[in-house]
């Protein structure tokens, strides 16, 4: 892990990331799961499959829980530095992605920002607003983290860098309330009893904003599938990319892709 992941796979042309993606690519596998490096996966991603026809950078895509549903945000680490029509793809994949997965029809595209106004935001998201504005895709306008998990968009963009900050601290937060929560209902005899009660309702906040449940992201715009799970991830967590995998193979999500793609590009 220490490793820089371009200059290692260039020295090791077996690694374990190539040598599973050469089998999708000879078909002799449906879809590459890893809980290894993202950059790792992304090179030996782009070195063996290559990118989907008018894709410029895959984005790797994550499923938030909102309180309406899902909504599935864009790229979360794949793209550190991005620019303006990089952004309008991930729109235009995470669209496609969101009809076929979580079976919306025009899904709502938001664009993260520091406000909800036109004009809020650096000149990324300014730029990247003019563009998607004229994009044939359902843009709804500028989006803060409160929108998403009111499930006011079904797909939200943004550059790698901010998206893996943000996947990274809703994580945190996350597990810091749960901790804070299991501390206090611990605290006395009488929370105890209380926490009891609740304990079914508890279950279920937990299980909402456990990502393991969700387990990994596919990285959209390779030709071919790949999904990266978290580096801690668990048992659980790798159940969960599986069968996302296998639900992504089923769906034939690939060659919706390309087809939607080839269409709106």
């Amino acid at each position: 892990m220490w490793e820089k992941p371009v200059e290692s796979a260039k020295k090791k042309p077996n690694n374990s990331m190539a040598v599973g993606i050469r089998l999708v690519k000879e078909e002799k596998g449906k879809s590459f799961v890893t809980a290894g490096n993202t950059g790792g996966a992304m090179f030996n991603g782009l070195r063996v499959l290559g990118r989907m026809k008018g894709v410029q950078r895959p984005a790797l895509s994550a499923i938030f829980p909102t309180r309406k549903g899902k909504c599935i945000v864009l790229d979360i680490g794949a793209n550190a530095d991005c620019r303006p029509e990089f952004l309008r793809q991930f729109a235009i994949m995470g669209s496609i992605y969101s009809e076929i997965i979580n079976h919306i029809d025009n899904p709502r595209i938001g664009l993260i920002s520091n406000g909800e106004e036109a004009g809020k935001g650096n000149q990324l998201v300014k730029d990247t607003y003019e563009l998607l504005e004229k994009s044939n895709v359902n843009f709804i306008g500028n989006v803060e983290p409160k929108e998403l998990f009111a499930g006011e968009a079904d797909v939200v963009v943004t550059d790698g860098f901010t998206g893996n900050v943000f996947v990274k601290g809703s994580e945190a937060i996350a597990k810091f309330i749960i901790d804070v929560l299991k501390d206090s209902l611990m605290s006395s005899y009488r929370t105890k009893i209380g926490a009891l009660l609740a304990k079914p309702a508890f279950n279920s906040i937990k299980s909402l904003i456990d990502p393991s449940k969700i387990g990994a992201a596919p990285l959209l715009g390779l030709d071919g599938l790949v999904l990266v799970g978290h580096g801690r991830s668990d048992s659980r967590a790798i159940t969960s990319s599986l069968l996302l995998a296998h639900d992504a193979t089923e769906s034939d999500l690939i060659e919706k892709m390309r087809e939607g793609i080839s269409s709106k590009l």
